[in-house]
């Protein structure tokens, strides 16, 4: 990983919370970011142990100056609260469905974000 990060690959632990992810990998792994499984943000809205999961993720990844992504934003309320909570980065069909590679650079063109995700302290930015 290290001989790829001098070439300028980044990487990210997948699926952070889950299976068989854990501390260890953490300390010992040098990935950029953390991302949070889809299966806490799905239900983050609903279920205070799943927000409670996310926020715990989003301090870690602070603790460990790593940064974080959010998988599964499904909606607009999703991207908000998540802002909040110091998550900028995400990714789900709250923001766009999958993608032909042809049709990105069109995306990229056209998309603007919510716009309940430019308001207050975390402006939003494409990564």
């Amino acid at each position: 990983m290290s001989a790829c990060q001098k070439l300028g690959v980044t990487f990210a632990l997948d699926d952070f919370g889950t299976g068989y992810s854990s501390l260890t990998y953490l300390r010992r792994l040098p990935a950029e970011l953390l991302k949070i499984d889809q299966s806490f943000v799905r239900d983050m809205l609903e279920d205070e142990a799943d927000l409670a999961i996310v926020k715990g993720v989003i301090g870690l990844a602070g603790a460990f100056h790593r940064g974080v992504i959010a998988e599964g934003v499904e909606t607009a309320l999703h991207g908000e609260r998540l802002l909040r909570l110091g998550c900028e980065l995400a990714q789900g069909y709250g923001i766009s469905r999958p993608l032909a590679a042809r049709a990105l650079l069109l995306w990229l063109d056209s998309w603007t974000p919510d716009p309940s995700w430019s308001h207050g302290a975390h402006p939003v930015r494409h990564a």
